[in-house]
């Protein structure tokens, strides 16, 4: 097992704004009306305890209605997941993209878009509502924490863990937030890109 802190120092600018072409890519298995993460600024330094802090997305978000059940007045519990995972699904794809995590350093965007549903497994999933919001109009947070890395073997398949908090909150103080780790089965090693693009 290795563990690597994220993102790697290196020449990138300080914020990067939302690619509206990559979150459109990023939500097109939701239906429309489900489709809620509307922007996402990335921000983030080294990841090993510099001042810069984890790699850090800031995000916008839209709810009309619920996609599942009759208006409840407030935000809940399966807005919270479904809002998180598509952070956690844009951050990861411009992360490969734009080469910001050091664990996938060695993914292609046909390696993400291959895996973004069928490998991403919540592990455990940690909520906390401190005060309610309406939850229509709102911004949220996600920080990736950690990436470690977990090694095949004869018993286990590779995996990478993503550790990762969250939040959310509006204009009249709404506040929850959780901790999420994440699964990710499949991952491309360099061995693994290697043998991809040999004849």
């Amino acid at each position: 097992m290795t563990q690597t802190r994220t993102p790697p120092a290196g020449s990138r600018p300080d914020r990067l704004d939302t690619d509206t072409e990559l979150l459109a890519q990023v939500l097109r298995p939701y239906r429309e009306h489900c489709q809620y993460l509307k922007s996402c600024e990335v921000a983030g330094g080294t990841g090993d305890g510099g001042a810069d802090g984890p790699l850090t997305a800031r995000c916008t978000f839209e709810i009309p209605e619920s996609c599942y059940i009759d208006d409840t007045g407030h935000f809940n519990s399966v807005e919270f997941n479904i809002c998180y995972n598509q952070m956690l699904y844009y951050v990861i794809a411009k992360s490969v993209q734009d080469g910001l995590l050091e664990s996938f350093a060695h993914w292609s965007m046909e390696d993400y878009w291959q895996r973004q549903l069928a490998d991403f497994l919540i592990t455990d999933f940690r909520s906390t509502f401190k005060r309610a919001m309406r939850g229509r109009h709102f911004s949220g947070e996600i920080q990736i924490l950690d990436v470690v890395e977990w090694e095949g073997s004869d018993l286990r398949e590779p995996l990478l863990v993503v550790h990762t908090a969250c939040r959310y909150w509006d204009a009249s103080g709404g506040n929850c937030h959780g901790e999420v780790k994440i699964a990710i089965t499949h991952p491309t090693t360099a061995t693994t890109a290697t043998t991809a693009v040999q004849p």
